[in-house]
């Protein structure tokens, strides 16, 4: 997911001057952003080696690891807020991770394609699978292993007793309150442990 509009969207969910964990960080672009605008530090989880590089390159933090592997290494509460910005889609663990994001931070900001906008919709009515701006990919070589929707991950935090703080879509780098499950081709959630 790139864009500043996006980003400021996303951003305005961390308070300035948090210590934050990036899990799936890719190239850092988000946390060297916060770091940036909003004066916050902390650490980026990557796997890729490009990513890796590329991080180290805009001065970000990084740590290579594998997240289908967990957070042990991280105490309780160890960040004021946690990002899987999307991440959770490629897990194979979602859930276990989504706990993990919840242990480790105070709170945390959840963002995946929304397989429910309206265009995904109206592709699987036609009988394929969505080939979009946000899911680039065709059915048989997505690095997606998961789809979930909006009102998938509601149901999932509340399974998972946690408190949604906010919750909004995400279309063209534009907040979408209304109707976000149908209108949004990004879900956006920040949350804390009930």
């Amino acid at each position: 997911m790139t864009g500043k509009a996006t980003m400021q969207a996303l951003a305005r969910l961390v308070p300035p001057g948090s210590r934050v964990l990036d899990l799936g960080c890719g190239d850092g672009a988000m946390l060297d952003y916060l770091q940036r605008e909003r004066g916050c530090s902390g650490y980026g989880v990557e796997i890729a080696d490009a990513n890796v590089l590329a991080c180290v390159q805009r001065g970000v933090d990084v740590m290579q690891l594998n997240l289908d592997e967990g957070l042990a290494m991280f105490g309780d509460n160890s960040f004021d807020v946690v990002l899987q910005i999307d991440t959770l889609q490629h897990l194979r663990n979602a859930e276990t991770m989504l706990r993990e994001t919840a242990r480790v931070g105070r709170t945390g900001v959840v963002a995946f394609p929304n397989f429910a906008h309206w265009p995904n919709r109206l592709s699987v009515l036609r009988g394929r699978m969505p080939v979009t701006r946000r899911l680039p990919y065709q059915w048989y070589d997505t690095p997606n292993i998961r789809v979930g929707t909006y009102k998938d991950f509601e149901v999932l935090a509340t399974k998972n007793s946690l408190r949604i703080l906010d919750s909004f879509g995400l279309q063209d780098g534009q907040e979408t309150r209304w109707l976000p499950n149908a209108r949004a081709g990004t879900a956006v959630f920040h949350f804390e442990r009930a």
